[in-house]
């Protein structure tokens, strides 16, 4: 689609919120998006995804939607995963620019209008870049950076570091994004590997609101190895590449036990070396034959072809339920 200029055509925008137990922050943040999109002179609509809440979430959403009619809800029939949530959302946004945030209001949706303002620019893709992290911990920190700098390293394409899901994509960058329907999603990574041209809005992220995180350093580290296996070979050559220089030098070694063996003689050889090179050499085995089995665990996945998700019920009435993509794929 054509962008439309500053001061000219109207638009739809659509905002897609993954939601998972959020029942303390989500009337908080519904009161800041709705000033957020006040001024826009946008026909909005505020799409919900509840992924599986177990809390009151739901009910709130509801209410929220008796009471403002641009929500509509999608309720999955169970908790996939906020990649997936966030998919499900995409799936069936009908806007013309289509903001995804999240509703703990580390993300500012007081960002949005400038996020609008770049893509009126013909931008397909801006997202929110991340220059301060404030409530999270110097470790949290620390992970964060490194994994972004590994993984830039790691593709063949680049992903925006410091940059999380918060962002506006076009129409066409959503269709792009649909066509996307493979189960293990780092989401990140398909954003940017659509291509399309993209610019960065930066912003400092604010403490969470209310509630618990939902990313528990175990989580993190899954979806860090999500993110470095979905788009990259490079465990495997590393693997692969170590295990060359380790088989080099035990050629060499072994070379070394023979020749001296064979000119000098050679008492029983000590314990200390044995059990040494039998710990180091089994031990890069069964990492590579990790790595090995979490690339084919993927492909397994993959094979199954089965749906990303399923609907439990769609709160509007443009769409029945029975209809919605996640039934289709």
């Amino acid at each position: 689609m054509t962008h439309p200029q500053k001061g000219s055509d109207s638009f739809t925008l659509s905002v897609v919120v993954p939601v998972h137990n959020e029942q303390a922050v989500l009337d908080f943040f519904h009161e800041r998006l709705g000033g957020a999109l006040r001024d826009l002179g946008a026909d909005v609509e505020i799409l919900y995804v509840n992924d599986g809440s177990t809390d009151g979430s739901l009910d709130l959403m509801i209410r929220l939607r008796a009471g403002d009619a641009r929500v509509s809800i999608l309720d999955l029939s169970r908790n996939f995963g906020k990649e997936v949530a966030i998919s499900a959302g995409l799936d069936l946004a009908s806007g013309d620019a289509v903001v995804l945030i999240d509703a703990d209001l580390q993300d500012p949706p007081e960002l949005i209008p400038a996020l609008i303002e770049r893509w009126r620019e013909g931008f397909d893709v801006v997202y929110a870049r991340r220059t301060e992290r404030s409530g999270d911990s110097r470790l949290k920190r620390a992970t964060a950076f490194g994994f972004y700098r590994v993984i830039q390293r790691l593709c063949d394409f680049s992903i925006p570091a410091d940059a999380g899901d918060y962002r506006l994509l076009s129409a066409r960058a959503v269709r792009a994004m649909r066509q996307f329907r493979e189960r293990h999603r780092f989401m990140k990574g398909l954003f940017a590997w659509i291509g399309y041209p993209q610019s960065a809005v930066e912003y400092q992220r604010d403490p969470r609101q209310a509630g618990v995180t939902k990313f528990t350093y175990w989580r993190l580290w899954n979806f860090a190895l999500e993110g470095i296996t979905s788009f990259s070979v490079g465990p495997l050559k590393v693997a692969t590449y170590l295990g060359l220089f380790i088989a080099f030098w035990t050629f060499l070694f072994a070379g070394w036990i023979v020749l001296k063996t064979v000119l000098f003689g050679e008492p029983v050889q000590g314990y200390p070396t044995m059990m040494t090179t039998i710990l180091l050499l089994g031990g890069m085995q069964l990492t590579a034959i990790g790595l090995l089995g979490e690339y084919v665990g993927r492909i397994f996945n993959e094979t199954k072809k089965r749906p990303l998700y399923f609907v439990n019920k769609h709160y509007t009435g443009r769409v029945p339920a029975d209809q919605s993509p996640g039934l289709q794929n």
